[in-house]
Formats: C-alpha cells, structure tokens, sequence
C-alpha cells in the first residue's frame, strides 16, 4: 500500500484528493492537514466522507508527513515551497497541486506570483504534471508540479495541431469558461451565489497567471515560442471549465484522424466523433477531458472544442493519475469513474 498525505486538506481540491484516494485500492491514507481546522474529525467537515475516512485534521509537521510515501500539497501557492525541500531531502516523493513549481523561468514566476521564490532549484528538478506531455518522465520523477485546470483543457486541445505544425504557432486564441469552485472554497464578493448566479463575465484578459503555464506547454509542444491569447470567463456553475480554441491551418490534413491518432491511447482523453460538441456536464465528477475538432465551412480556421472537470483532470484527479504513474500502477486505478448525470 502507498502511505499518502495531504496537506492543505480543508479546500476544495484537498477534499476532491480524499474523496478520489478513500477508495484507491493502493493507498492508505496517513496524514490530513488542516492549521484552522486541526484535531476536527475530517467528515465533520465534509459529512460525505463519512464511513470512508476516519482521520482527524493535525497540524503540518515535517517529520510526520516524511512517513509517507508520496505527499500531496493542495495548498495556496508559496505554501509547498516552504515544506518540499525537506521532504524531497528525506526521500518522500511530492506532488503539488499548487503554482509553486509549475514554470521553470523563475524570475517570470516571481513576476506573476509577485514574491520570491525560496527554492528555484527544486523548480527546476519538478516535472510538469501533464501526463499526456510529460509521461516518462513524471514515473522517475520525485517532485511533480500538477499541471493547472485551465492550461490542461486549452494544452491538450492544441497538443495535435502544435506537434504535426499544421497550424500558424504565432495567432493562437483561447477562449475559456470555468465554474466558480476554480477561485477555491475561501469567501470573496465576486463568488457569491448572488453575485455569480444568473451571470457570465471575463476577467484578467490584461493577463492570467495561468498564461505564463499554458504558453511553457504549448512551447515544449511547439519547439519553438507560440504567441497566444487567453481569455478566461466566470459562469454560473460550480464545476467545469469549457476551452474554445481558435488557430490557423498552414496546410490542409484530416483533422478527426489527427485528434483520434494523437490520443488513441490516452485513457482520460475522449476525442468524440465529428460535428460534436462536448459538454461540461459530461465529466462532472469524471477524470477526463472530451475533445472535438472543428473546421467551419471547411476553411482555414480550426476551432477545437475541449471540456474537463477543473477539480478533476484539472487538479486532483489528474494529481492521481501522476501518482499511480509514479508508482508503476495502472494510470486509471482509482479514477476511472464515470461522470455524473444529470
């Protein structure tokens, strides 16, 4: 069995991890963290819990967690950073789901994070959590730097067309909605049932610090500098997050076969059939990203079309996957549950 711990397990990707980990048929787990919440039985706070975890929430404490064998950070970022360098120095392989280790250009981690980065050379060893990028390398790696919710729906919808070079790299245009549960489970005015409700509205289209992520992906698939435009939307849901991706063709290509051959052995990603148009609700709860390809009255212009439940293939469940890469278990155990509907 796989000792796992969490740290940070009061938000909502923390409790996401425990409610996918409760019933992972290789993991026992440890250690749940909470600072404001610690000695609280853990389904006292979330009562869906009850009867599958029995832990209480304690206090972080380094020595503890270094009992593990893997430990998650579902934390705000600057929080793991100031923890992993011990951990990774006692040997406990770490996946963070938080931005700390995400970029490896450090001084544009600073600039968008706005605070130091106190340990740049664990930057650099982390692996970027996307498996369907990063797969070989994230089984060896020790630290991994789960790759975010909106880089992961707009990365994976742009991964064929980037590698085959069929399109124009320098006029990239994401478009993309999420559900509020993306902003976390702290309180602010913008996400009040009031506030969010009955509405839609972008935000951070001056620039969103996922930018700097999606464009270190879309480079590493690329070779080269892409130039790309992204804009991020609030809508009145709590899970999901919808990417519309527009590109131009440099050459003409079946673009069904592409996606299906790309993705042909990627459990999580779904390429639905031609003409489709893939729905959040069609991986609440589910650890997969659905895809389609379009080309508008057959010119030059590519509209790929990619769902993912943020909380899911945009963060914990995907998080999953890169452990049981890590540990040489198969990539759907634990996660391979079907969406809810309706």
């Amino acid at each position: 069995m796989i000792k796992v711990g969490i740290v940070g397990g009061t938000g909502y990707t923390g409790v996401e991890l425990l409610r996918l980990l409760a019933i992972h048929p290789q993991v026992s787990l440890e250690i749940i963290t909470s600072r404001s919440e610690a000695g609280m039985p853990v389904s006292d706070l979330y009562p869906n819990l009850r009867g599958h975890v029995d832990l209480c929430f304690t206090v972080p404490d380094d020595a503890a967690l270094s009992t593990c064998d893997v430990v998650f950070f579902a934390t705000p970022h600057t929080v793991a950073m100031a923890s992993v360098p011990s951990l990774i120095d006692r040997g406990v392989r770490v996946i963070d789901l938080s931005a700390d280790f995400r970029l490896k250009n450090i001084p544009l981690w600073e600039k968008w994070y706005n605070t130091p980065h106190t340990c740049p050379h664990l930057a650099e060893l982390a692996v970027y959590g996307l498996p369907e990028l990063n797969r070989e390398a994230i089984r060896e790696a020790q630290l991994v730097a789960v790759a975010g919710c909106y880089p992961t729906a707009v990365q994976l919808g742009y991964m064929p067309l980037l590698e085959a070079g069929l399109i124009d790299p320098q006029h990239l245009i994401a478009d993309a909605k999420s559900g509020v549960s993306g902003a976390g489970r702290k309180a602010s005015f913008g996400t009040m049932l009031t506030e969010a409700s009955e509405n839609m509205k972008a935000y951070a289209v001056a620039g969103h610090r996922h930018l700097p992520e999606i464009r270190q992906g879309l480079n590493q698939m690329h070779g080269k500098e892409v130039g790309l435009t992204f804009v991020p939307h609030l809508t009145p849901m709590i899970r999901g997050i919808h990417a519309t991706l527009y590109s131009q063709l440099l050459k003409s290509a079946d673009l069904q076969s592409l996606f299906e051959q790309r993705f042909a052995d990627e459990p999580f990603v779904d390429v639905m059939p031609a003409g489709s148009h893939p729905e959040t609700r069609s991986v609440r709860g589910a650890n997969v990203c659905r895809i389609a390809v379009h080309q508008p009255e057959n010119a030059d212009t590519v509209v790929v079309l990619s769902v993912i439940d943020n909380l899911v293939k945009g963060a914990s469940g995907q998080a999953i996957q890169n452990m049981n890469i890590m540990f040489g278990l198969d990539e759907r155990l634990g996660i391979n549950h079907i969406a809810t509907l309706p």
